[in-house]
C-alpha cells in the first residue's frame, strides 16, 4: 500500500510542479492546490497506513491504536489550503478585470504603465 501511495504522491508532485511552472495564472492555482494534496498524502502515509484500534489508552489492553496527530495536522491543512485557494482565485479575477490579461508574460508589460 505504501508503494501504491508513493507513485501517487509522486505524479501529484510532478503535475503540481508542471502547473506551477506554467504562465497561466488559474494553472498556478491548481498547480500549488495539487502540490498540497499531495503533502496531505504524504504526511498521511508518513503517519502510517494502518487499522487499528480508536486513540484511547486503557490498562492491560493492547497499544496498537492509530495515531491521531496526522489525521489532524491534514485536517488543518485542507482548510487553510481552502481558504488560500479562494483567496487566490479571487485575486486573479480581480487581476484578469483590471487587466484583462491572465498571463504571465502579458501581466510584466503592465507594470510600467
Amino acid at each position: 500500500m505504501e508503494t501504491l501511495m508513493a507513485l501517487l504522491i509522486g505524479v501529484l508532485f510532478a503535475v503540481g510542479v508542471f502547473l506551477v511552472l506554467s504562465k497561466n495564472l488559474l494553472k498556478i492555482i491548481l498547480g500549488t492546490s495539487i502540490l498540497a494534496h499531495g503533502t496531505h498524502l504524504l504526511i498521511l502515509t508518513m503517519g502510517g497506513l494502518k487499522k487499528g484500534m480508536p486513540p484511547l489508552l486503557l490498562k492491560g489492553e493492547d497499544l496498537s491504536y492509530t495515531d491521531p496527530l496526522p489525521q489532524a495536522l491534514i485536517l488543518t491543512a485542507i482548510v487553510i489550503n481552502f481558504a488560500v485557494t479562494a483567496f487566490l482565485l479571487v485575486l486573479v479575477y480581480r487581476i484578469y478585470q483590471d487587466l484583462g490579461a491572465d498571463n504571465i508574460e502579458q501581466l510584466r508589460g503592465t507594470a510600467d504603465e
